[in-house]
């Protein structure tokens, strides 16, 4: 029997559904990482009083989705050959996802959570996150038809899901006759944010389309803030969420849109009943309830339907099973068309320290 399937059958007689959940502990999406944890534990209290996964207990164990790839790829390989690992989750960024998926070929099913760039079609994992052309274009439609927003400067860290991002909104705006007056990257936490003020100072342009990570944004909003760019051009960002907002600083989130398909603000009945677990759980000091966070409730909850519908939780009958999948939950409902989710995106704006919904894309 290859090593493989000895892993295998070693995670069967557990009577535990161990999940590791790969999720940022450091970098510039660090501060993402408190919260995703108290989530998930959250979401896996909750499967467990279902009954759990096929009627195994839902246990987690964190990996630190904020060191380098190739470090996340080797720990979560010594778990997976080690039998220690049933399924992987949680939130990290796209170029942590592709050092993981040669690692979990073939071997354990992969609910990546993370907004990314889309088109990601290995067997074996989902992806219950945002995409471009769900996220990105009907947000600058949006900021075209209601604030004339036509003139737009990219800036972003220099990683996969940016720059895979950018040459989706060229195709957007060629499609909505809005024009893209530059581009500019930097290295994720460590570049230099002050280039990417000076250029878009000196562009031409109504608006700055971030796609910046974590603390890296939060200094970009310091730093355009203080430039007193902030009140002239509009912010819009696909990742941007409350400890960002506050790690920014209540001046700095002038005129900044966000679109995502979860806010901690939303006025429903399925997003407040979360937020309230959520509190009820860890506390009114709980770290803030977020975007990132609550991919990670989802990540938990598209393994569990899956691994429902096809009866087990063996990786070739999941990946037979995924298409129509669909579940409700914090987003509402949630619906897979092959390893993609599909969901309802929003657009809010800043207000202050937390976010006000505008509209659903």
């Amino acid at each position: 029997m290859a090593f493989g399937s000895v892993a295998a059958a070693a995670c069967d007689r557990r009577e535990n559904w161990q999940v590791a959940m790969v999720i940022p502990l450091q970098g510039p999406a660090g501060l993402f990482g408190p919260s995703c944890e108290a989530i998930t534990e959250l979401a896996a209290r909750e499967l467990n009083a279902e009954g759990g996964i096929l009627g195994r207990e839902v246990t987690f164990q964190v990996v630190d989705g904020g060191a380098p790839p190739r470090v996340v790829a080797a720990e979560l390989n010594d778990l997976i050959e080690a039998g220690r690992v049933d399924a992987v989750s949680g939130w990290h960024i796209s170029s942590v996802r592709n050092a993981l998926a040669p690692v979990v070929a073939d071997r354990v099913p992969y609910s990546y959570t993370a907004l990314y760039e889309g088109g990601e079609s290995r067997p074996g994992i989902f992806c219950s996150g945002e995409v471009p052309h769900l996220q990105i274009a009907p947000a600058l439609k949006w900021l075209r038809d209601n604030l004339g927003i036509r003139r737009w400067f990219v800036v972003g860290d220099d990683y996969v899901w940016p720059h895979e991002s950018s040459v989706a909104v060229r195709d957007f705006a060629h499609e909505l006759q809005l024009r893209i007056e530059g581009e500019a990257f930097v290295g994720l936490g460590t570049g230099d944010l002050d280039r990417l003020i000076r250029l878009v100072r000196a562009a031409d342009c109504d608006g700055v389309l971030m796609l910046l990570v974590g603390q890296d944004a939060v200094e970009f909003n310091r730093r355009f803030a203080r430039a007193g760019l902030h009140e002239r051009l509009v912010r819009f960002s696909p990742l941007m969420e409350e400890n960002m907002l506050l790690a920014s600083g209540l001046e700095a989130t002038k005129n900044l849109f966000v679109s995502a398909a979860y806010f901690r603000s939303m006025v429903n009945a399925d997003a407040m009943d979360l937020l309230g677990r959520y509190v009820g759980l860890h506390g009114l000091q709980a770290p803030a309830l977020n975007n990132a966070a609550e991919s990670c409730y989802e990540g938990l909850h598209t393994l569990a339907s899956l691994a429902r519908r096809a009866g087990t939780a063996r990786l070739p009958e999941l990946n037979a099973a995924i298409d129509g999948v669909a579940y409700h939950g914090p987003r509402g409902t949630v619906e897979f068309h092959g390893p993609q989710a599909r969901q309802h995106v929003h657009l809010a704006v800043a207000d202050g320290y937390d976010f006000d919904v505008i509209t659903r894309l």
